[in-house]
């Protein structure tokens, strides 16, 4: 069997035309095993991805995919055709903040490692921050090579939003131009641009203010472009360095219910936990949490990267997860867990082993899920299961036949139960508004005592003691509360009809 190199096929990298042409005679013992089930499986034209791009160097113009078949590397292995309209729609990854960068920096690292990175290929990523130390600290890696340098962006004065939303809401203003010739440049490089996937924290200065300034622009500018988000929620287990936190994380989720079409929620809670319980971890780094997050995002975006019979665009795996506009909040579980000294460990799965796991809370990477008191009345609204392995799918059935059987999924009962086989699960689940009723009653904690408000008068937003955008924040906040819980009655569709604030609408 030969094994090909199938950067070329990814949505989030683009390839520099020029070089020569590889091939790899046998796998990259790092790449993942459905890299290895893939290539069996499915011809390589199927293979091109929307997170990888190409550029011409040699001949100055941009190369869409399709190469005569006169171009052959040389060891005489001719260069498939790839029909345009064969090809994934493109991706663009902007990373926002310390946080962002950093996630977004592993995210990489292991789309290289599952790519086997000839180093021909650059990622459809925009980096930007108010300050330079997280991306100097990329730019001094082994991986500097690796981004195109004309995508980065750091503010002049380097001095940060000092963990404020509005400073790094108003310093986003100041630079937008800047930053939407990024966005402007790498759109007009892409054939069929479907959308964008954000990385950022919601409680920090940058990636929350600056981040939702970003998601509103976007919103605007690309107004029938997906928007999703792999959006970092703080720890409310523990106190935090950031005493204003729970204002930051309000005024961001505002944006994120009215401004993204997906919200793929990673909470600090719950990575912590599983770091300490399900890996033995006594004191985890920021490194080891964001591995997980970086596991997630990978397997979150393997069948856009390893196209199957099912979800092979960004708008196909969003719809099947998400029935009404508001509720696009996605909680995620992954199984097994490893830490880099458990990688050679073997462990025998069955794939009713690896299903039964994912709905297991000690698996979920959301803090609020099956925590509380009224647990046993959330409901899921949509599971979109991804099996990683070479697997039968006949197993794949039989084993969500028995969790059926057993009764182990909680559906709401005015929509059809959608489980979708392609582990990684992304779920749409009501529980999740526990989470952001946290997030609300330490504002409420706060804005009672009209604590560290001076901080944010300083910026035009709040000038002349105007706090309405808090106010503002909390009504979307409680009203997106109200409709996760709406969403557990049989009566949900007749709540619906009475919703004011319409989001903008996701796209089929």
């Amino acid at each position: 069997m030969e094994f090909v190199r199938n950067f070329e096929f990814c949505p989030f990298f683009r390839y520099f035309y020029g070089a020569r042409e590889t091939r790899l005679d046998r796998p990259d013992t790092n790449s993942c095993s459905l890299n290895l089930y893939c290539l069996r499986h499915f011809p390589r034209s199927a293979f091109r991805s929307p997170f990888w791009s190409s550029a011409s160097r040699a001949r100055g113009r941009r190369v869409v995919g399709r190469k005569n078949s006169s171009d052959a590397d040389e060891e005489g292995t001719p260069t498939l055709a790839v029909p345009v309209a064969e090809m994934p729609r493109e991706i663009i990854t902007i990373q926002v903040g310390q946080c962002g960068n950093q996630i977004g920096m592993e995210f990489w690292k292991q789309l290289c490692l599952e790519h086997a990175d000839d180093q021909h290929y650059i990622p459809r990523a925009l980096l930007m921050d108010l300050e330079p130390r997280v991306i100097n600290g990329i730019q001094n890696s082994e991986y500097r090579n690796l981004y195109n340098h004309e995508n980065i962006f750091v503010s002049d004065h380097g001095g940060g939003a000092g963990n404020n939303w509005a400073s790094g809401y108003h310093q986003g203003e100041q630079v937008v131009d800047d930053i939407m010739d990024m966005v402007d440049r790498e759109a007009d490089g892409s054939d069929s641009l479907e959308g964008f996937v954000l990385c950022h924290s919601i409680a920090g200065g940058t990636g929350s203010g600056m981040g939702s300034y970003l998601l509103e622009t976007l919103n605007d500018r690309y107004s029938k472009k997906l928007v999703q988000t792999y959006s970092v929620f703080p720890n409310q287990m523990e106190t935090s360095d950031v005493v204003v936190q729970p204002y930051n994380s309000l005024l961001t989720l505002k944006r994120l219910t009215l401004n993204a079409d997906c919200v793929v929620v990673l909470d600090n809670t719950a990575l912590n936990r599983i770091a300490v319980e399900r890996l033995h971890l006594t004191n985890p780094t920021f490194a080891q949490t964001n591995s997980l997050v970086s596991t997630v995002m990978s397997a979150s975006t393997t069948t856009l990267r390893y196209p199957g019979y099912m979800n092979n665009d960004l708008v196909g795996l969003l719809a099947s997860l998400i029935p009404t506009p508001r509720c696009h909040f996605l909680m995620t579980g992954y199984t097994p867990l490893t830490v880099e000294r458990q990688v050679n460990m073997i462990r025998k799965t069955t794939v009713l082993d690896v299903m039964r796991r994912l709905l297991q809370t000690k698996n979920i990477m959301v803090s609020s899920y099956a925590r509380t008191k009224e647990a046993s009345q959330a409901k899921y609204i949509s599971i979109l299961n991804i099996i990683q392995g070479d697997v039968d799918p006949t197993q794949v059935h039989e084993s969500l036949q028995r969790i059926r059987e057993r009764k182990l999924v909680n559906f709401i009962e005015w929509g059809p139960a959608s489980i979708q086989v392609s582990g990684l699960m992304l779920a749409n689940h009501t529980s999740i508004r526990h989470l952001f009723s946290k997030c609300l009653g330490q504002y409420e904690k706060l804005r009672k005592k009209q604590a560290f408000l001076d901080n944010y008068r300083k910026f035009p937003m709040f000038a002349d003691n105007d706090l309405s955008e808090f106010d503002e924040s909390r009504e979307i906040i409680e009203s997106l509360v109200d409709e996760y819980k709406a969403c557990e009655s049989p009566d949900y569709i007749k709540w619906g009809m009475e919703v004011k604030h319409i989001p903008k609408m996701l796209p089929i």
